[in-house]
């Protein structure tokens, strides 16, 4: 493209030296013709002479200066018909001394319709015409023949060259649009550039944005609890420091828990789901959950399954684990409930995992207000609305302080094959 635009604007630079020295190369050729066609006497050759060089000053004066290289236009309409009147008065008078100083008088055909507006431009061809056709054998003879022979001559010329040079005209125009619409779609593929660049930027950064909170929540879900899970079996191999056997089982469970937590954590690095959902069902991984979680605590919860299980997008049933992980770590962090239930349900249109307890409670509007600050609670909710949101689930919270907490997370039903 940018070969084509200099070839362009190359020819349009010759273009312009060319149009701009026309009426002195027509002037030199009348002149030259006019001393080859005859030697004049040298009062003559001088007369003829000097009115050329007359000539080529006023073209110097009037059309070359005040255009530049950089306009076609010198003047206003006006001036420019000003112009014309000199070159066509002069053009007249050489025609008059010599005819070859017609091929002179044709600049004015030439130039009229690029320097002037349609109307004005068609009135100085046909006066141009008129000087062509009246100048050298003077008006016709006053009979019907004649007369009508002359003014079909101007006319003819007149429709003719102004039919061909307004068709230029009007190319020109459609050449100037056709350059300008190329450079606004040069500057729209260049803002388009531009704005692609910026939304791979945006795109970019929101990724690693969204990394960053998946990030955050997997090691919430995986490194936290298992951190918090060593901790309590510590605590208690700590406290049965007289019972070997009660110690040395605690400890046991500590270093399992510790092999799992880093197990967990490399999974959630690379991306990959639970353990537990690799070669198991959604109910039977939650199901193992359950178990190993009462094995620990209590209470002991309990797990249903309601309709048919069906193997869900693989997205959904991590976050469905995810949701019930948090929600049990939350329960033996703070719950102090005697009973704990987890219910899977599968329906037509959404899976929903619902976990209750009758816990002390808490009240989700202050635990949200309070997410993240000093001494605040409600990471864990935040982690399960954001894992729930990238992947149009929704999480609904019901407790209140002293009677419980119901935790229900529904995902819409995409089958595992969909998801594929």
């Amino acid at each position: 493209m940018s070969a084509s635009k200099d070839d362009g604007g190359r020819w349009e630079r010759h273009s312009d030296i060319l149009f701009g020295g026309l009426p002195y190369l027509l002037l030199f050729l009348s002149t030259a013709l006019s001393l080859v066609h005859g030697p004049p006497p040298a009062r003559r050759l001088l007369t003829t002479l000097g009115l050329a060089a007359v000539a080529a000053g006023w073209i110097l004066a009037t059309y070359t200066l005040p255009a530049g290289r950089r306009s076609r236009q010198p003047y206003g309409p006006v001036r420019t018909a000003v112009y014309f009147a000199g070159l066509l008065a002069l053009s007249a008078v050489l025609m008059a001394r010599d005819q070859v100083f017609m091929l002179f008088a044709a600049t004015g055909f030439l130039q009229a319709l690029v320097l002037l507006p349609t109307v004005w431009a068609l009135v100085s061809v046909a006066a141009t015409s008129f000087v062509v056709n009246t100048v050298p054998d003077g008006f016709p003879r006053p009979t019907t023949g004649a007369v009508v022979g002359y003014l079909a001559a101007i006319a003819f010329q007149t429709v003719v060259i102004g039919w061909i040079n307004l068709l230029s005209s009007r190319l020109n125009e459609q050449h100037q649009r056709r350059k300008r619409t190329v450079a606004e779609l040069r500057s729209a593929l260049t803002e388009n550039a531009g704005l692609h660049a910026q939304l791979i930027t945006q795109a970019r950064e929101a990724g690693v944005l969204d990394e960053r909170q998946r990030m955050a929540g997997e090691i919430h879900d995986t490194l936290a609890q298992g951190l918090a899970g060593i901790i309590r079996q510590l605590e208690a191999a700590e406290h049965a420091e007289g019972d070997r056997e009660v110690w040395r089982r605690h400890l046991v469970a500590a270093k399992d828990l510790a092999r799992d937590s880093l197990a967990e954590a490399r999974r959630s690095v690379q991306a990959l789901r639970p353990e537990r959902l690799e070669s198991r069902t959604l109910p039977d991984a939650l199901e193992s959950l359950v178990d190993g979680w009462s094995q620990e605590r209590e209470p002991k919860v309990a797990f249903a399954t309601n309709g048919t299980a069906i193997p869900l997008h693989a997205e959904l049933e991590a976050t469905l684990y995810r949701v019930a992980q948090e929600a049990l770590a939350n329960i033996a962090k703070h719950a102090r409930a005697s009973k704990v239930g987890i219910t899977l349900s599968y329906m037509e249109d959404v899976v929903v995992l619902d976990v209750l307890d009758d816990g002390v409670g808490f009240d989700p509007v202050a635990a949200a207000a309070g997410a993240g600050t000093s001494g605040g609670h409600g990471l864990g909710l935040v982690a399960m609305r954001r894992r729930l949101g990238r992947v149009a689930g929704t999480l609904d919270i019901e407790s209140a302080r002293g009677e419980g907490t119901a935790i229900s997370a529904a995902v819409p039903v995409i089958p595992q094959e969909a998801g594929a």
